[in-house]
């Protein structure tokens, strides 16, 4: 059984860096960002990073937290008490050297860092780039990258951190996620094989898992320390289950920890795009390549990668133009593994 966490206000409460990754899509930031500032652990600092977006997201996002944009959202009403939010702000460059700002002892809800990077490094770098800024200035005790298209309960953060402080083996710990479009239907619980159910309160409890998706990865600082950060040849998609895989092998368990609610923006049905396409069936590679004794990964290269099924299907459903970048993915994949070609973004698939 977890040990309750002690709720009395003079315990010390882990210090906690809360990382979220922007790239072209503010509306969907400051939502998120909003949710975050309602919660009730005491403890914790905003980290943002732009990842070289090219829309005004920048623009918006300092508009918010100077409490002249009203988010409106079905999760939560705004709170304009804790407004203006002030932000201190590094380039790249300058978060890579690792200097802390000074926030005048403000409260953990009235204060954002905000890192500007100078291009799209991708999921895996750009969080990367915050968490090795976090690691060296602020010294937390846990890390979690929250993606930005989610909203989450205000108790969600003091339910990962009382499974950190119970379950010391813990090296990942996840939330139960719910479609943002369908409040009670499950995207992850656990356990495991609940994919789109209504939740009727079956989920309950803390329970060990294989693996955490990244939309919220709760990370201990000393496991961070131990097995580094991600792979950024990944760029997007399966860096996480990279790190899982690591995790393992390093000897720490995974979590899921039902009580912590959040809810993501995955669309119930939805259109797979090139680029997503792409990377998956590159980054599919990568992931067993380093991952696998050689014989598996060859079999699975030979066996599981020849997708004539795939082809067909994809000429019957009349989406053709997905043929192109899978194939590209698997071609670049495989030149990765043989070292003929780096991996990272892509200058064909766009990112749209």
């Amino acid at each position: 059984e977890a040990v309750i966490m002690d709720t009395n206000i003079d315990r010390k409460w882990p210090k906690i860096a809360i990382i979220v990754l922007n790239w072209n899509k503010w509306q969907d930031t400051i939502e998120c960002l909003e949710s975050v500032y309602q919660i009730t652990y005491p403890n914790y600092e905003v980290i943002l990073v732009d990842n070289g977006s090219e829309d005004e997201s920048i623009q918006k996002i300092e508009e918010y937290c100077e409490g002249t944009i009203t988010v409106t959202s079905g999760f939560f009403n705004y709170e304009p008490k804790n407004k203006p939010i002030k932000i201190i702000e590094y380039t790249k460059s300058e978060a890579e050297r690792g200097n802390g700002g000074k926030f005048e002892d403000l409260p953990t809800d009235r204060k954002m860092i905000l890192i500007k990077n100078d291009k799209n490094y991708g999921f895996a770098e750009g969080n990367n780039i915050a968490m090795n800024y976090a690691l060296s200035a602020l010294k937390p005790d846990y890390i979690l990258l929250l993606n930005n298209d989610t909203v989450v309960d205000r108790e969600f953060l003091s339910e990962l951190a009382n499974t950190g402080e119970s379950y010391e083996s813990a090296g990942i710990i996840g939330p139960k996620i719910y479609y943002y479009d369908d409040p009670k239907r499950i995207w992850v619980a656990a356990p495991y094989g609940n994919m789109g159910k209504i939740d009727c309160g079956e989920f309950k409890g803390i329970t060990e898992v294989k693996w955490v998706v990244g939309c919220a990865f709760f990370l201990r600082t000393s496991t961070i320390n131990e097995i580094g950060l991600f792979d950024p040849d990944f760029f997007l998609y399966g860096e996480e289950s990279d790190y899982c895989m690591r995790v393992h092998k390093a000897g720490y368990k995974m979590y899921i920890t039902n009580s912590s609610l959040i809810w993501h923006k995955e669309p119930l049905e939805g259109k797979i795009k090139p680029y997503q396409v792409y990377y998956e069936n590159r980054n599919t590679i990568l992931l067993w390549y380093k991952n696998y004794p050689r014989i598996k990964f060859y079999i699975y290269l030979i066996v599981f990668n020849v997708r004539p099924f795939r082809l067909l299907r994809l000429l019957r459903d009349g989406r053709s133009n997905l043929i192109s970048p899978m194939l590209l993915g698997l071609k670049d994949g495989v030149l990765w593994c043989f070292g003929i070609k780096k991996a990272g973004r892509s200058n064909y698939i766009k990112l749209k």
